[in-house]
């Protein structure tokens, strides 16, 4: 009985399980999972300790997130061991399934060292299907993704196909499901795929991606890269994000962002390196947990955030006139990299260079100092007032007095030396500075950065109501 496996249950023992389950009145899978799982309590199975990992999947009551990656057949398959290792620095609980043409690009032993569990690639399995594998599969995810995903694939799912193990699971989850689409450009472009990828659509799927580049063969370029890793593992935070509660439900927030140009004359300005990727993203992340958001984002490449009001600005005077105009909020977060200076007398028209005279000098004059002023009000003062630091040296050192000289209740500080890539980039690290001391976080997306700062602030707001 030590070395009886699920592949050994034969007919007669399906029989009973039958007739027992019509006696109890449960399902003869549940009986299978009752009778398994207490022969792995007694022993059973102790000569192939895989046997218990093929049936049982244990369910902690507190657990990460958890995505199911489908890596679908193409040349692209490699950048997905990546994606899985992403997936996990983020503390996602991962599983993998490779469809049959997958296996001729990545292994399942590849994947599943990555994974740290048995990557799935059979609908037939035995050991796995007694146990109802795939409909285990599409339920016990919280959101599957797959990449890359083939137009075969793209194919299959818009038609409703469910052949193999990856498209059962496809058909049977509930769950979101982002596309990573991967393919040559001319498939890409096809009008059947176009048709399939604007049903997927329809049906409620995301996508992610392609990107324009190199293909994999010779001479081909165009649409039809899959999104690098990061890309992709940023789409799926944003996405799980999108389950949470509406915690700020009720609450104004208003979030300053970018750059202000401050002008010399009518073609030439004073400003700095931001992006306001991080400012928009923070705006995005208020949105999504339920609050009423006014951006004021000074001059960026970058499309208004969804659900947000967005005022316009360029300096740093129009800025401040647009926070005041918004004024009464529940929070203020002023991420935008306000210019410290102004040119005193801009020019009305464009400044001359004459051979032979010296450059002109600029008068510079002070900037008002939003967050101070915000900060330091009597009346409609905002009841949390976090303001940005960005530094090159003495990060720490530098918040702690920008804290106490500003009157505002929490910074954000990070080190923008451009040696770290923040400024313009897509990846921040930063350290939370309050009263209560500072508290360092890891390196994550502008986007991670974000929903983290909206969660502290929710849970502020709930301590103190």
């Amino acid at each position: 009985m030590a070395s009886l496996t699920v592949r050994q249950l034969d007919e007669g023992l399906k029989k009973a399980l039958r007739l027992r389950a019509a006696r109890s009145g449960r399902s003869v899978e549940d009986e299978v999972r009752t009778i398994l799982r207490a022969a792995v309590a007694d022993g059973l199975g102790a000569a192939s300790p895989t046997a218990a990992a093929r049936v049982t999947v244990p369910v902690p009551t507190s657990r990460p997130d958890r995505v199911l990656l489908v890596i679908g057949g193409g040349i692209a398959a490699y950048k997905s061991l990546d994606l899985i290792r992403r997936l996990k620095e983020r503390g996602l609980a991962v599983r993998c399934i490779l469809t049959r043409a997958a296996t001729h690009f990545v292994t399942p032993l590849s994947a599943g060292a990555l994974v740290g569990e048995r990557v799935f690639t059979d609908l037939f399995d035995p050991e796995h299907e007694f146990d109802v594998g795939h409909i285990r599969l599409a339920r016990e995810t919280d959101l599957v993704v797959v990449a890359p995903a083939t137009a075969d694939l793209l194919a299959k799912l818009a038609g409703g196909h469910a052949d193999d193990l990856a498209t059962a699971v496809l058909l049977a989850t509930d769950a979101k499901i982002l596309l990573a689409p991967a393919m040559n450009p001319r498939m890409w472009t096809h009008k059947a795929t176009q048709r399939n990828l604007a049903q997927l659509l329809a049906d409620g799927a995301a996508l992610v991606g392609p990107n324009e580049g190199e293909m994999a063969e010779t001479g081909e370029r165009g649409v039809g890269r899959m999104a690098e890793p990061l890309e992709i593992a940023d789409a799926v935070m944003r996405l799980l994000a999108e389950r949470v509660a509406p915690v700020l439900a009720n609450r104004r927030v208003l979030v300053t962002s970018g750059p202000t140009h401050e002008p010399i004359d009518p073609v030439r300005y004073i400003a700095n390196r931001s992006s306001g990727k991080q400012g928009h993203a923070i705006a995005q992340a208020a949105a999504r947990a339920g609050a009423d958001v006014i951006l004021v984002s000074g001059p960026v490449n970058l499309p208004d955030p969804p659900g947000v009001r967005t005022v316009h600005v360029e300096t740093a005077q129009e800025m401040l006139r647009a926070v005041e105009r918004a004024l009464p909020v529940d929070v203020a977060i002023f991420a935008a990299a306000v210019a410290d200076w102004r040119v005193e007398n801009a020019g009305r028209q464009k400044m001359k260079k004459v051979p032979g005279l010296e450059a002109p000098t600029l008068a510079l004059k002070e900037n008002p100092d939003i967050l101070a002023t915000v900060a330091r009000r009597t009346a409609q003062r905002p009841r949390l007032v976090i303001g940005f630091a960005a530094e090159t040296e003495n990060i720490t050192a530098n918040a702690r007095a920008k804290l106490a000289q500003k009157g505002c209740d929490w910074i954000v500080a990070n080190d923008v030396s451009p040696q770290t890539g923040v400024m313009g980039g897509d990846r921040n690290t930063i350290s939370l500075v309050t009263a209560d001391g500072v508290e360092a976080w890891p390196s994550q997306s502008k986007e991670e950065v974000a929903a983290k700062l909206i969660a502290r602030i929710a849970d502020s707001l709930a301590t103190a109501a």
